[in-house]
């Protein structure tokens, strides 16, 4: 989906938290805005207690920087912004400033479908401070949610078994273009269709659905309904069997399969909305085999996860499908995946050398990594992931292909023998996409691929093993050096 299909130019540059407009007024009028910056998206931990996140929104990042400029009606409503000390919040210096403004980053990122471990860098952006600052919100908008939610659909795919999965999740999800963004990255997150029609037209994705319990109790009686919708679909016909009693849902829908099978067509599923759905859908498989109807599909609903389908085919359910709605489209029980944007190096023009910046906190998971990070990938023969590596050129050692672990500097790990492959691309150079991004069906065989080929004890659900992710010894040694330095630099200070 375009941007430009949902809003306008200026709606997207105003799409932001006001402190990134103040502070970058403030660069702006400090004379910083010469000065260029790096900044990581990234997320400290896995969301759902998990072992992998699956990449996600970089698709549309070039649409957000190429429509990122404040047109009159932005300067205006801006202008007009009063100070809560009184006056105007907005020099009008700056207001003319953003009125030639256009984004001059550059942007790399990793494939839309690639997994991702924390502390990685899910986007990297480099450019100058102001355009770097203003994208900020934007971005992580645009990234969060759409990771959590390919994430979110991931598991539930592989709670699936490969049996199809659909984003049921429209009407529970967060306005619009929540239930747009989750059907856009569900899809790529491994779901066959979605229920919403517009996210159907604008993304090209399949779209699925028969009849609500509210089409059975409009008619007389239950068999009535489900005969009438034979005749209106009989090529999408799926009945809908517990709207009152289930046993009888079941002999209702055998009938109407016999009388369609008469009528040269055939009953393509039945589906169960509520109730014990293991012992409900043995019950309804055995009843349709004894009638002749074994091709008669089964699909389940109902405040479904993955937790939920595992604990169903555990019990032997046959089922064929599944529509996934709440609980994928709210990504329950994590609303959000945490990832932030973060400064990592600074410098006055891009003649000179980059100076690498790290944030200290009195809480260690919140410390940053500095300088200008790249993610080599290490893969066995087979291509499977063994291992990640977070390096920065102008300190590596060499091509070294130790790395120290990202939270524990006493664990190492050697990837000799192993293939190293680059997990950033460039997306935007100076403002303007210099790839297009992929479809979103290549984005989804991608997610596939990269699940199939990771360890399985990572992407078990309990417990999942820790997948190794560690910094090239220079890095580190940087890390540890600007740490010691920042330090002592505060103590002094005091």
């Amino acid at each position: 989906m375009a941007l430009t299909d949902r809003t306008t130019p200026q709606d997207v540059a105003l799409n932001t938290d006001l402190y990134e407009l103040t502070m970058a007024q403030g660069f702006w009028e400090s004379g910083l805005n010469q000065g260029e910056a790096c900044f990581n998206v990234f997320f400290r931990e896995c969301p759902f207690d998990g072992g992998y996140a699956v990449s996600c929104g970089q698709g549309q990042i070039a649409e957000l920087v190429e429509n990122f400029v404040f047109n009159e009606d932005a300067l205006e409503y801006l202008a007009a912004l009063p100070a809560p000390g009184g006056g105007l919040l907005f020099k009008q210096g700056f207001i003319d400033y953003l009125r030639d403004f256009r984004m001059h980053v550059d942007i790399w990122a990793p494939r839309e479908g690639d997994l991702i471990f924390p502390r990685e860098p899910l986007v990297r952006v480099q450019g100058p401070v102001i355009d770097c600052q203003l994208l900020e919100t934007a971005l992580l908008n645009l990234i969060n949610f759409q990771t959590l939610v390919a994430t979110k659909t991931a598991r539930v795919v592989t709670a699936a078994q490969g049996h199809a999965v659909s984003d049921f999740g429209l009407r529970r999800a967060q306005g619009p273009d929540g239930g747009l963004a989750v059907a856009r990255a569900s899809y790529i997150g491994g779901a066959s269709s979605t229920s919403n029609v517009l996210a159907g037209k604008i993304y090209d994705i399949p779209v699925f659905g028969t009849h609500a319990h509210s089409w059975v109790m409009a008619f007389p009686t239950e068999i009535e309904a489900f005969r009438a919708f034979a005749k209106s679909s009989p090529k999408n016909c799926v009945l809908l069997l517990d709207t009152y009693d289930v046993h009888q849902g079941i002999k209702n829908a055998i009938k109407v399969a016999k009388e369609m099978e008469e009528a040269g067509e055939r009953l393509a599923a039945i589906r169960i909305d509520s109730g014990d759905l293991a012992k409900l859908t043995k019950e309804t498989r055995e009843a349709f085999d004894e009638a002749g109807l074994s091709y008669v599909k089964i699909s389940a609903s109902n405040d479904l996860d993955e937790y939920t389908i595992q604990s169903l085919f555990a019990q032997g359910a046959p089922i064929d499908s599944f529509g996934v709605g709440t609980k994928l489209a709210t990504c329950d029980p994590q609303p959000s995946l945490g990832g932030v944007y973060k400064l990592s190096a600074v410098r006055n023009s891009k003649e000179e050398p980059w100076l690498p910046k790290i944030k200290l906190s009195e809480q260690a998971y919140k410390r940053t990594l500095p300088g200008i990070m790249h993610v080599i990938r290490f893969v066995d023969d087979a291509g499977r992931p063994i291992g990640d590596q977070i390096v920065d050129d102008s300190v590596a050692v060499g091509n070294s292909t130790i790395a120290v672990d990202i939270n524990d500097p006493l664990t190492t790990y050697d990837f000799t023998g192993a293939t190293g492959i680059e997990l950033l691309e460039q997306i935007i150079d100076d403002g303007k996409r210099c790839k297009e991004p992929d479809t979103i069906v290549v984005a989804k065989e991608r997610c596939r691929d990269s699940l199939m080929r990771l360890d399985p004890a990572v992407k078990r659900f309990l417990n999942p093993q820790t997948y190794p992710v560690g910094l090239e010894p220079g890095l580190d040694k940087l890390r540890h050096e600007l740490a010691r330095t920042e330090r002592r630099t505060a103590s002094k200070t005091r």
